[in-house]
C-alpha cells in the first residue's frame, strides 16, 4: 500500500515517525559533535588558549544563518545553536558567570544570550558585586551594563572598571523594552514606581505624562523592583517582561521607554581581555597632569588622529584621587596589539599621568 491515504495526504503517524527518525539523527550528530568538540579543548589547553572564543562563536553563527533556506528562521538558527555551543561549552570548562541580578534582569537576559542556558550564573545584588566576583575568581566571567543609548554612561561600571583588575572582553547590544509592571488595575490606582535609575530614566517623558502623581524610588535593579511590586498593589516597577513573568506580576502597561529605539551596551567582563580579531575596538582610560592647561586634552586626543586611529566615545569621570580632577575614558577602534594602537598608547603615555588599557575586544556588529 502506498505511504498516501485515499485523499493523496500522508498520514500523521507516517509524519511523526519521519520526525523521530530525524530528530535521532540530530542526538548522533549532537553527540559526534560532542566529542570534536572535546578534542578541540584538549588542542586549546595543550597551546594556552582561551577555552571561550566569542569570534569562532559569531562567525559560526553567522555563516550558519547565512546557509539558511527561509523554512527555519534565522533568528532561531541562531537560538538553537548558541544552545548547542552552550552546552558543548559547558562540556570543555564548567563557566560559571556572574550578572547583577536578581533573575530576570535585563543583564541576566544579556548574560542567556552570551552564554546560553548551560552557563551557571550567579547573581550579584550590586555592579561591584559582579566585578569583585570576577577579580577574586569566583567565576570566570561578569555581565555589566556600560552604556545606554538614552540615558548614556553607567558610572558605577566606568569607574570599576578604572579602577582595574579587569578588562572587557566583549561586548553585546541589546534592544530595551521597558513595562509598566503592577498588580493594579489601573494606573489611578498606583502612588509608587520602583526600578533601577536607568530605568527610570529612560521613561522620564512617559511616567510624567501618565503617572504624575507618583513617587518615584530607586531600586538595585529592576527585577528587584517587580519584586516590590508583587508585595504591593500600589506600587509599579518599569521593568522587563522577562522578570514580570518570572514574578508572577502583569503587565499593566507595555512599552514605556520614551524612545523606541532605547538599547543598552552590556559587556563580559574578565581577567584578561580577547585576541585579535581584525574588527575589533580598545577602550583607553587616562589621567592628565593638568588638565586645566590650556590645549591639553585637546594634545592627548590629537594623538589618536596623528596614529589615524577613529575614536568611537569619550567620557570623563571625576577622579578618585584628587578633586576636580578628571580621568577620559576613550574607545579607539582597533586592538591594542596593533601597531597604531600600540603607538598611540606609547605616545599617550608620555604626556598622561596614568594610561589603562580596560580591554580589547570584538566590535559589536551595527
Amino acid at each position: 500500500m502506498s505511504e498516501l491515504d485515499k485523499a493523496g495526504a500522508v498520514p500523521l503517524d507516517s509524519l511523526r515517525g519521519r520526525i523521530d527518525a530525524i530528530d535521532d539523527q540530530v542526538l548522533q550528530l549532537l553527540e559526534a559533535r560532542a566529542e570534536l568538540v572535546n578534542l578541540v579543548a584538549a588542542e586549546k589547553r595543550d597551546a594556552g588558549l582561551p577555552i571561550w572564543d566569542p569570534v569562532r562563536e559569531r562567525a559560526l553563527l553567522g555563516r550558519l544563518a547565512g546557509k539558511a533556506s527561509g523554512r527555519f528562521p534565522p533568528e532561531a538558527i541562531e537560538a538553537v545553536y548558541r544552545e548547542i555551543m552552550s552546552a558543548c561549552l559547558a562540556l570543555q570548562q564548567p563557566h560559571r558567570i556572574a550578572y547583577l541580578g536578581p533573575e530576570g534582569t535585563f543583564t541576566h537576559l544579556a548574560a542567556r544570550e552570551l552564554f546560553g542556558l548551560a552557563g551557571q550564573y550567579v547573581e550579584c545584588t550590586t555592579i561591584d558585586g559582579v566585578f569583585d566576583a570576577v577579580r577574586r575568581g569566583d567565576v570566570l566571567y561578569g555581565v555589566v551594563p556600560i552604556e545606554n543609548s538614552t540615558e548614556g554612561a553607567v558610572n558605577t561600571t566606568t569607574d570599576a572598571l578604572i579602577d582595574g583588575g579587569v578588562r572587557i572582553r566583549q561586548e553585546r547590544v541589546l534592544r530595551i523594552a521597558q513595562s509598566l509592571v503592577s498588580r493594579a488595575r489601573t494606573l489611578g490606582e498606583i502612588d509608587t514606581v520602583v526600578s533601577h535609575p536607568q530605568g527610570l530614566a529612560q521613561c522620564r517623558g512617559w511616567l510624567s505624562r501618565n503617572l504624575p502623581q507618583a513617587q518615584l524610588i530607586h531600586a538595585t535593579s529592576t527585577a528587584q523592583a517587580v519584586r516590590e511590586a508583587a508585595a504591593n498593589p500600589r506600587t509599579a516597577a518599569i521593568a522587563g517582561r522577562l522578570a514580570a513573568e518570572l514574578h508572577g506580576v502583569p503587565v499593566l502597561a507595555p512599552s514605556v521607554q520614551d524612545r523606541e529605539d532605547n538599547a543598552t551596551r552590556f559587556v563580559v567582563i574578565a581577567l584578561e581581555d580577547a585576541r585579535p580579531t581584525g574588527r575589533d575596538k580598545t577602550s583607553v582610560a587616562f589621567t592628565l597632569p593638568d588638565e586645566s592647561e590650556r590645549g591639553a586634552l585637546r594634545r592627548a586626543l590629537e594623538i589618536f588622529d596623528g596614529h589615524e586611529l577613529n575614536l568611537a566615545r569619550i567620557e570623563s569621570r571625576p577622579s578618585r584621587e584628587r578633586a576636580w580632577r578628571y580621568t577620559f575614558v576613550v574607545d579607539v577602534e582597533g586592538h591594542r596589539e596593533d601597531a597604531a594602537v600600540a603607538g598611540a598608547l606609547s605616545d599617550l603615555g608620555r604626556i598622561a599621568d596614568r594610561v589603562t588599557v580596560i580591554g580589547s575586544y570584538p566590535r559589536e556588529p551595527s
